[in-house]
């Protein structure tokens, strides 16, 4: 489906496509950048009660996103064991929940796994996660060379896509892979600007011929600037 177009705006409008309540806070800092956000989720974020394991086994939780950290947060009270997070968003969602000693990656999947495994030895890992993770933590560990470190994955949240009609907007956020893909089968659009958070959201733009900004570092402060750069480069007279 393909959006209707109109003369662009003093203030640029982003459609942010990703799930609440984080989309509220990302429409909070387009609007101090000066755009006008168009807050249109295209994934709804539900959250799952699955049997928790006795959490003296584990070592150490392991986040790699928000969402994980708050769904894992509603099951249990406790909030004693050491939490690595996959960057700061994920580890400033785990202080909020109480979490104590909390240690970022300030990266991505890879480098998660390499902290981890610089951390810790011979123990054993909980990872709450999506039902459909985007990465594959255990196989990101065996790359970083941990030294023993088994991994029990427990499914805290599922993403499930929503069908909408795309706003008429001038730039589009993507924030997860699960993102880039829900936003491909929606439109193809050449003339506005894609900003992704990282190669894996933009794979599936990719696909379709487009070309998205890619943000140099998986973070939200980082994604920003790279939208707010091709903005204007797409502005800038030949």
């Amino acid at each position: 489906m393909t959006a209707p177009r109109r003369d662009t705006p003093a203030k640029p409008r982003v459609w942010v496509t990703r799930a609440e309540p984080g989309a509220s806070r990302t429409a909070a800092r387009l609007r101090d950048m000066g755009f006008e956000p168009l807050v249109h989720p295209l994934l709804v974020v539900e959250h799952l009660k699955p049997a928790l394991p006795d959490l003296e086994r584990f070592a150490a939780l392991a986040f790699t996103s928000p969402n994980g950290v708050v769904a894992f947060a509603a099951l249990t009270p406790r909030r004693d064991r050491p939490v690595f997070a996959v960057g700061k968003a994920t580890a400033q969602a785990a202080r909020q929940a109480g979490f104590v000693a909390v240690r970022s990656a300030d990266g991505d999947l890879t480098a998660l796994a390499r902290l981890i495994a610089a951390e810790l030895s011979d123990a054993v890992l909980l990872a709450a996660q999506a039902e459909t993770p985007a990465g594959d933590l255990s196989a990101a560990l065996k790359a970083a060379d941990a030294r023993n470190i088994a991994v029990t994955m427990l499914s805290v949240y599922r993403t499930t896509g929503k069908r909408l009609r795309p706003p008429v907007c001038d730039a589009v956020l993507i924030h997860s892979p699960r993102g880039g893909q829900a936003l491909a089968s929606h439109m193809a659009q050449s003339d506005m600007v894609y900003a992704c958070i990282s190669a894996a959201a933009a794979a599936p733009l990719i696909a379709l011929g487009l070309t998205p900004a890619v943000s140099e570092h998986p973070d939200e402060a980082t994604l920003l600037a790279t939208l707010q750069a091709a903005l204007g480069k797409r502005d800038t007279p030949v």
